[in-house]
C-alpha cells in the first residue's frame, strides 16, 4: 500500500467498528475474524461491477489498521471520545456560551506549542495514521493475501462442484441405425467408427454395442455439454444415419435451460480440428527426426 495523506475529518465521522462490523470492545482476533468475514464480501475481485468496491474494501483497510494498533486505536477512540463529549456539551450550551466556546478553542489552537502533549486528538491520531501506514503495511498485506487465497480457494470449490455434478451413468445415451439382424457390417457401423463419430464431442465414458440387437449402441459422456452436443448434432454416416436419444429424461441443462447453440457446437469441432492437426504435425515432426537419425 502506499503512502498517503489521511483525511483526519473523514475517519472522525466514520464508526471504525461498525464498518468492520465489531463492537468497541472486541478483541484482536475478534477484529481480524470480522475484517476477514467483510472483505471477502466487498473486495473488488468479488465485486467487478461495483465502482466503489475498491474504495471501500481500502476504507476497510485503513479500519482494520487503526483498530489493529494499540496505539492508533487509542488515538482514535480519544477522538470519538471528545467528539461525543463534544456533543453533549453543546446540548448544554446555549448560543451565548458557544460563542464563548469557540472564542477560547480559537486562543486555544493559536497557542498551542509543538510538544506532542498539546496537540489535538485529531493532530495525534494523523501522526499515529501516518506512523502505522509506514509501519503495518505488512499485516494488511498479509491479510489482503489470505482473502485472495480464499477467493481462490471458493472459485475452485464453485468449479469442483459444477464438474462432479454430472454422473453419466444416469444420462446415458441410446444409439440407433438401421441394420438387418443378418448383417455382418451392422449397417455399417462399429466400436471404431462410432467413436470417431463421438469423440469429437468429449470424452468417453463408456461405448457399448449390443451384441443382441443390430443397429443398437449405448454411450456414457463424461460432461454434460459432450452429451447435449452428441445428441442434437451427431447423425453419423449420411447414407444410414444415426439417432440418438436419451435413455429416460434428458437432464436439466446447466445453462439455465439455454439450448446448445450452433456456435457452441463449431466452436467445439474448430478446437477438435487444431488437436487433430498438431497431433499430424507432431508425429510428422518425430518420423522427419527418426529419418534423420
Amino acid at each position: 500500500m502506499s503512502e498517503k495523506s489521511v483525511d483526519i475529518k473523514k475517519y472522525s465521522e466514520i464508526d471504525l467498528y461498525q464498518l468492520i462490523g465489531v463492537e468497541h470492545t472486541a478483541n484482536e482476533n475478534e477484529i481480524k475474524k470480522a475484517y476477514r468475514k467483510k472483505a471477502l464480501t466487498c473486495h473488488p475481485d468479488k465485486n467487478p461491477d461495483n465502482p466503489k468496491a475498491a474504495e471501500l474494501f481500502h476504507q476497510l483497510q485503513d479500519a482494520y489498521m487503526i483498530l489493529m494498533d494499540v496505539s492508533a486505536r487509542g488515538a482514535y477512540d480519544r477522538i470519538q471520545k471528545a467528539k461525543k463529549e463534544a456533543e453533549l456539551r453543546n446540548k448544554q450550551l446555549d448560543s451565548k456560551r458557544q460563542k464563548l466556546k469557540a472564542d477560547l478553542e480559537a486562543r486555544e489552537k493559536n497557542a498551542k506549542t509543538a510538544d506532542y502533549s498539546s496537540k489535538t486528538p485529531e493532530e495525534i491520531f494523523k501522526m499515529e495514521f501516518e506512523r502505522i501506514m509506514k509501519e503495518n503495511k505488512k499485516i494488511v498485506e498479509e491479510e489482503n493475501e489470505a482473502i485472495r487465497q480464499q477467493i481462490m480457494r471458493d472459485r475452485a470449490a464453485a468449479q469442483q462442484s459444477s464438474s462432479t455434478s454430472w454422473d453419466s451413468s444416469q444420462h446415458r445415451i441410446k444409439i440407433k441405425w438401421k441394420a438387418d439382424k443378418d448383417d455382418p457390417s451392422n449397417g455399417g457401423y462399429n466400436t471404431e467408427n462410432l467413436t470417431k463419430f463421438l469423440y469429437k464431442y468429449g470424452d468417453i465414458v463408456a461405448l457399448i454395442l449390443s451384441s443382441k440387437k443390430k443397429g443398437s449402441a449405448i454411450v456414457e459422456f463424461q460432461k454434460q455439454d459432450a452429451a447435449e452436443m452428441a445428441v442434437q448434432y451427431e447423425k453419423g454416416i449420411a447414407t444410414n444415419p444415426l439417432k440418438l436419444e436419451w435413455i429416460g429424461d434428458a437432464p436439466k441443462n446447466k445453462k439455465t435451460g439455454a439450448t446448445v447453440t450452433d456456435k457452441d457446437y463449431e466452436s467445439l469441432v474448430l478446437m477438435k480440428l487444431r488437436q487433430e492437426q498438431e497431433r499430424k504435425r507432431l508425429i510428422e515432426q518425430m518420423m522427419r527426426e527418426e529419418a534423420d537419425d
